[in-house]
């Protein structure tokens, strides 16, 4: 099993905006730094020739959606809080306005599968209606998959 994971962010200006310019020039670096992070699997991706090129989607304006695939819950709480990363995230007030529903969201899919950003968008209203669950997840209360719930690694970790 791999863990999607969603998150998203209402901007505080216009996405070409000199409010959001080192934003944007922290783009490429950072997707750079998630490319070949350990446990990473995929990211979705607007354009393979503008890194700094966000998602574009239906769901509005000032909206910029990242969507992954990672090997476990540690390799992403690694590249999210043990990297460099974490500098860009401690800066979000800069560009992102202030959230008060959950913004982000996992959950467990089969390796190979990959989900569209629609069912990311479906998990993430999932998470908001209805707390965290096995379907829908987040960082403060993750859910093992069963498949790798059963694995030797995971029942000797749980010990």
């Amino acid at each position: 099993m791999h863990l999607a994971q969603l998150n998203v962010a209402h901007l505080r200006a216009p996405i070409d905006g000199p409010e959001l310019a080192s934003f944007v020039e922290l783009l490429e670096p950072i997707n750079d730094l998630a490319d070949s992070a350990p446990g990473f699997v995929w990211r979705m991706k607007e354009s393979e020739e503008d890194p700094t090129a966000t998602i574009t989607h239906d769901y509005g304006d000032h909206l910029v959606v990242t969507f992954s695939l990672w090997e476990s819950v540690d390799a992403l709480w690694s590249f999210v809080y043990r990297s460099a990363h974490l500098g860009v995230l401690r800066r979000r007030r800069e560009w992102f306005l202030r959230i008060a529903e959950p913004y982000a969201v996992m959950w467990w899919v089969p390796e190979g599968y990959i989900p569209t950003l629609a069912e990311g968008m479906e998990r993430l209203e999932r998470l908001k209606a209805h707390g965290p669950g096995p379907e829908a997840f987040t960082f403060q209360e993750p859910y093992e998959s069963s498949e790798a719930a059963s694995l030797p690694a995971a029942a000797e970790a749980r010990k």
